[in-house]
């Protein structure tokens, strides 16, 4: 960048030195003289310094415009490199801690030989490849981020008992409309956090509507007495995906979060068009 910088200047000089040399060959050639066109044209004579004087002032002014147009667009730049750096950063905080849980899940079934084990280890699979090859980009497509709700949802399934009800509502017919990666799951991660509890009653509701190009997702919880995993930061991913909304969606996007004594619900509006 500062190449670029050194080279306009001298392209300036340069172009300065040009004209001034042939200025001197024309009033050269012409056997041009200040003594003859004072006798000529004394009001030219005053005019000329007048003349010198704006096209230095002209000259100027250019660099300082072109400096000042140079540092402006370096700023945006700055800027814009700051923006998809903290999205990258976002987006690698977002780290579903419960793919090692799952694991363990699927160890203990291996043990007993249950059929349902290559059903879990093939949902997964998708998963874990989702989120480290297809979420390393800016934009998804809906379906695929769907989807890997969807495998999220069975996996967490196999752990519930009787004393979770879990509605889970889904888009029947999915549009091929594209979407920043990973802005559901902190929510949804949420619910079955401090929704699910063996020895207590709970309630998790979850459902995707979609009306052309808007996309609603709804997710509603009761509150149980749950054990707090440290390595798990309460909220944080709930935190950074409404960072990540504001900066990706900035005027397309709706958070409402009610969170009371007994119930936590969500409610997001995304405008995909």
């Amino acid at each position: 960048m500062a190449d670029r910088y050194w080279l306009y200047f001298l392209f300036l000089v340069l172009a300065i030195a040009i004209v001034l040399v042939l200025s001197g060959l024309i009033f050269f050639v012409s056997d041009f003289s200040p003594e003859i066109l004072a006798k000529t044209n004394p009001i030219i004579e005053k005019i000329i310094p007048v003349i010198i004087i704006n096209a230095i002032s002209l000259w100027l002014l250019a660099i300082a415009s072109s400096v000042l147009l140079a540092y402006y667009n370096r700023l945006n730049q700055i800027e814009e490199e700051k923006y998809y750096a903290k999205i990258a950063s976002l987006k690698s905080q977002i780290n579903p801690h419960f793919l090692f849980n799952t694991l363990n899940n699927i160890y203990a079934i291996a043990i007993d030989t249950s059929p349902k084990t290559a059903d879990m280890i093939d949902k997964l699979s998708e998963m874990m490849r989702y989120t480290m090859k297809d979420t390393q980009q800016e934009y998804v497509l809906l379906e695929d981020e769907i989807n890997y709700i969807n495998n999220y949802i069975e996996l967490q399934k196999l752990r519930l008992d009787r004393s979770v009800k879990l509605e889970y509502y889904n888009i029947e017919h999915i549009p091929a409309l594209q979407i920043a990666p990973m802005l559901f799951i902190p929510f949804i991660e949420n619910a079955f956090k401090h929704g699910v509890n063996s020895e207590q009653k709970s309630h998790i509701i979850i459902e995707f509507t979609m009306d052309k190009t808007q996309l609603k997702l709804s997710v509603v919880n009761t509150k149980v007495s749950v054990q707090k995993d440290i390595s798990e930061r309460s909220g944080l991913g709930i935190k950074n995906t409404k960072h990540r909304l504001e900066l990706i969606y900035p005027s397309k996007h709706l958070l409402v979060i009610n969170d009371t004594e007994k119930e936590f619900s969500v409610s997001l509006h995304l405008n995909l068009q």
